[in-house]
């Protein structure tokens, strides 16, 4: 059965989880055209969006940035994925490249964590630990990409005993078609699917 959206997003137990929304993935220094293409046509508004509301609900925000050493030491190698993005001029940590999209509003209540192995923004970093810190028992995940960060987040999360809320219009992948599926025969299995204005509006009645 369905959980109400309102008792799932309590402010006080809950945490917006951005993904890779950065300027070197989907920001004005992006490697990824067609992810960031994707991401502006309305996932990066509706974060931004949602951020907001959280901040002022009360609720809290969470920015999951990557990066890796211009060496690649202590990055991954074993995946077509890795071995795609080494081809790329690296996203080096304290460059412009790691900066959260500024579109975002960073606050200084937010948190951001920065990882430099893995697919997933949670599993192998401090987030886990963070989120179970802030008394977070819901994450809702936004960001990139559906494709591949993002579904990692939501089966590590619902792994780790939170309930994950996605709201369909703050996330993108590519092509749309596999997102689309992603969402129809996956995703729809292991969270609550929403969207921004659903989320706020049961902040708005709290």
């Amino acid at each position: 059965m369905a959980r109400d959206l309102s008792s799932l997003v309590v402010p006080a137990r809950t945490a917006i989880v951005t993904s890779e929304l950065q300027r070197g993935v989907v920001g004005d220094l992006s490697r990824l055209p067609d992810l960031a293409e994707a991401a502006r046509r309305g996932p990066i508004e509706a974060t931004a969006t949602l951020c907001r509301g959280a901040r002022a609900a009360g609720a809290h925000v969470v920015h999951c940035t990557a990066f890796r050493r211009a060496d690649g030491l202590g990055a991954n190698g074993n995946a077509r994925l890795f071995a795609a993005m080494a081809k790329l001029p690296p996203m080096l940590a304290g460059s412009p490249d790691v900066e959260v999209l500024p579109e975002l509003a960073q606050a200084d209540t937010d948190v951001v964590l920065s990882r430099m192995h893995g697919l997933s923004p949670m599993a192998g970093t401090d987030l886990d630990a963070v989120l179970r810190n802030l008394g977070a028992t819901t994450v809702i995940a936004t960001g990139v990409s559906v494709n591949v960060a993002v579904t990692n987040l939501t089966f590590d999360a619902v792994n780790a005993g939170y309930d994950v809320v996605i709201p369909r219009d703050a996330v993108a992948g590519v092509p749309s078609a596999h997102v689309d599926s992603m969402f129809e025969h996956t995703l729809a299995l292991l969270a609550t699917i929403t969207t921004t204005r659903e989320i706020l509006g049961a902040w708005e009645t709290d």
